[in-house]
């Protein structure tokens, strides 16, 4: 698979995870999710998959995320780091919270998986 279409298939799993559809399907969220996946959050604290997976099927509301400018680097056959920039959407369609992402990206024997991800708060963009 050359950059570009790799960068489009991790592009649209990522947003794919911010869907709260996606979020609340906990078999989907499990194919997406490595089962070593670990987070560090925009807070700074460190999630592990387990404590991600139950985030999301507790309940509440997920506020809706857009995002822009993704970038790619392949960093070897089968691994990608896919780097870009969030906004939560307010209930008025304002951006708030807007975050630096970069998640890194595994294929394995069940498609791409997210291995990493780290969110860095940042003024807005």
């Amino acid at each position: 698979m050359d950059d570009n279409n790799l960068l489009q298939t991790l592009q649209d799993l990522e947003v794919e995870l911010h869907l709260t559809e996606t979020r609340r399907n906990l078999v989907r969220l499990g194919d997406l999710l490595h089962p070593d996946f670990e987070e560090i959050g925009r807070s700074g604290r460190r999630y592990s998959r387990a404590e991600i997976l139950d985030a999301f099927q507790a309940g509440g509301d997920l506020t809706p995320i857009v995002a822009w400018d993704f970038a790619l680097a392949r960093l070897s056959d089968g691994v990608g780091l896919l780097t870009y920039q969030s906004a939560h959407v307010g209930p008025s369609g304002d951006r708030q919270k807007h975050t630096l992402r970069s998640s890194l990206w595994m294929r394995t024997a069940t498609g791409w998986q997210m291995r990493f991800h780290q969110g860095t708060p940042t003024d807005e963009i």
